[in-house]
């Protein structure tokens, strides 16, 4: 498990879990966190079918970092400390269209922190800052019809299944339906409230 410095800025989750900026600073555990959880990944994402190298994770992160300083995402590592330095667990990403006010979310996470809540905290608390300080109007959310882990956290937020597009997830051994889900800030704040 390979550890990150005490980050600079973070976001509580709960006790031992934060919200970190992904950046270029941690590219070595995000790329170990990567290599780890890659054959897993691979099942729902098809950038992961392709072998990961250190300097296209680092290029990545440095897209991630441009792109917040930019306004047009809000990219995430989900860091968690159990006795101990912290490490990474997974990543959240908001990809923003500003014109629009919308979003699109994504999220995964390693293996071993599944069905602990963790994703649907990270998740929930990237959401609150997009309908809150963000000021976004709607966040889309994407999956295979496949990935139950996914949708069942799509529906636990309150997405609503909007959609189905035939075969638009392109992997390299052929096409995917894709199911999207979508949830708008009025919703999320009557939610919340």
């Amino acid at each position: 498990m390979t550890t990150i410095p005490p980050p600079m800025f973070s976001f509580p989750l709960s006790n031992g879990e934060i919200l970190v900026p992904r950046t270029p600073l941690i590219t070595d555990a995000y790329h170990a966190l990567l290599v780890a959880n890659r054959e897993r990944l691979a099942r729902w994402e098809a950038w992961a079918s392709a072998p990961l190298v250190l300097a296209e994770t680092q290029s990545f992160l440095e897209a991630n970092a441009r792109n917040w300083l930019a306004g047009l995402e809000l990219p995430v590592a989900i860091a968690v400390r159990e006795n101990g330095p912290w490490h990474l667990a997974g990543a959240v990403s908001l990809h923003i269209t500003p014109y629009s006010r919308s979003g699109e979310i994504g999220y995964w996470l390693d293996g071993g922190y599944e069905g602990r809540g963790l994703a649907s905290r990270a998740v929930a608390a990237v959401l609150d800052h997009a309908f809150g300080a963000l000021g976004i109007e709607r966040v889309s959310l994407h999956t295979e019809p496949a990935n139950e882990r996914s949708r069942a956290l799509a529906r636990r937020l309150g997405f609503v299944q909007e959609g189905l597009l035939r075969q638009g997830l392109a992997f390299p051994h052929g096409r995917r339906d894709e199911v999207v889900y979508g949830l708008l800030a009025s919703e999320w704040r009557q939610r919340s409230g």
